[in-house]
Formats: C-alpha cells, structure tokens, sequence
C-alpha cells in the first residue's frame, strides 16, 4: 500500500521549526501499522531534517551555526539577483536535506523521546512551503 498526499505549511519566519504536529495533521489517513514515511519539501531554499525536540535553544544555535558557515554577501557568489538570502539558502538547503524518512511502528511515528521534524526555512521571506507525504506499508 502507498498513500500520498501532498500539503502547503504556512509561511514560517526564517529559522529552524519543529513541524512534527502539522506533518501529522496532513498525513493520510489509514496509516499502517508497520511501514515507512517519507516526506519531502518542493523547494530549494528549505530543508527538513530531524533534531532535538525538547531545548528551543537547539533552534537558534543551528541557525547561529549555519549562518556563521554560510554567511549572506560573500563577494565570491554569482547568484544574487533575488536577494543576498538567496544562494546561501540554496547552499544550507544542499547540506541539510529536502527529505526525510520516519519508521511507522504501531500506526504512529517511531520517533526517539527526543525527536522532532524540522522545517528548516532559510530565506527571510520564504512564503508557504510544499511537501509531500508518502506513507509506505
């Protein structure tokens, strides 16, 4: 069985944001007991990933950390024309990611105690975000 359904998340402000509430709001419904979730963001200024999900410091401190390895106006970038914003976006979104995949176990998210799903939005005006789910069992 595969179900898929794709969904928009409203526009986040740029930073790091645990989405794990909305991402279960959207999924399909007849999830199976066991299978696969893998869910994917249409963008290439955005990414998701999975992180800590208890400390809102873990948040800032990655947006502190990736801003410091990929700084907005470096004098070497081509790719400005929608923005200094722009191709450091492009740039976190290659490093992190525009997938993940969580287990199913039981029907619900095998997540770790600790785990969340993050939107991870890089530019300052992103607007709404595109994913899609696809539940495999």
């Amino acid at each position: 069985m595969v179900l898929q359904k794709e969904f928009s998340l409203p526009p986040y402000p740029r930073g790091y944001h645990i989405i794990t509430r909305e991402v279960l709001q959207q999924l399909p419904e007849g999830m199976p007991g066991r299978g696969m979730l893998h869910l994917f963001i249409k963008h290439t200024s955005a990414a998701l990933a999975i992180n800590e999900n208890a400390d809102p410091d873990v948040l800032t401190d990655f947006e502190g950390i990736f801003n410091h390895l990929v700084p907005e106006n470096l004098p070497f970038l081509r790719h400005t024309i929608e923005g200094p914003d722009d191709m450091p976006a492009h740039i976190k979104a290659a490093m992190i990611g525009s997938s993940v995949s969580v287990p199913i176990t039981r029907g619900s998210l095998n997540l770790g105690t600790w785990q969340g799903i993050y939107l991870c939005e890089f530019r300052n005006n992103g607007g709404s975000r595109k994913l899609v789910a696809t539940v495999f069992g």
